[in-house]
């Protein structure tokens, strides 16, 4: 399975910090950014929550939830969140089928060896539930500011 653009986006509900789950239709009214990111605790990952985190004031303003998923259980979201300040909600996918549904669970390759894992991807979900952008592959550098500029092209 994956995404279609201008289609309703996968719906789910996956545990997140504090004992909550979260499911996607329960955000509608509001936009969401849903990422998805290998590893919490690693250089890229850092960046790019920290990148995100820096631009979060600006991103609630424009009436957007950030989710962010990755296999990490969700006592590992809370550790990472509370050491770099993190707003926004951290979403545990332990056996991948979310990231499956979103076609974001991808044959990898680091120092030789092959495995299964998140290829970072981000996807921005309007107020109504339709998938309006995704980015595949993503290059943390200038992600943020990419994302901030598509969710206020959406607000225009």
């Amino acid at each position: 399975m994956s995404t279609i653009i201008g289609a309703p986006a996968p719906d789910f509900t996956l545990p997140a910090p504090g004992g909550k789950q979260v499911t996607l239709s329960e955000l509608r009214g509001n936009h969401v950014l849903l990422y998805f990111y290998p590893k919490d605790m690693t250089p890229g990952c850092t960046t790019q929550a920290c990148d995100l985190r820096d631009r979060h004031p600006e991103v609630r303003g424009l009436n957007t939830v950030v989710l962010g998923v990755s296999p990490d259980p969700v006592k590992r979201h809370e550790t990472f969140a509370a050491k770099h300040e993190l707003p926004f909600t951290l979403l545990s996918d332990e056996n991948h089928e979310v990231s499956e549904l979103y076609g974001v669970w991808k044959l990898k390759q680091m120092y030789g060896k092959q495995f299964m894992g998140i290829e970072r991807s981000t996807f921005l979900i309007d107020q109504s539930g339709i998938l309006v952008r995704e980015w595949r592959k993503v290059k943390v550098a200038g992600h943020a500011d990419e994302v901030v500029k598509a969710i206020r092209e959406l607000e225009a």
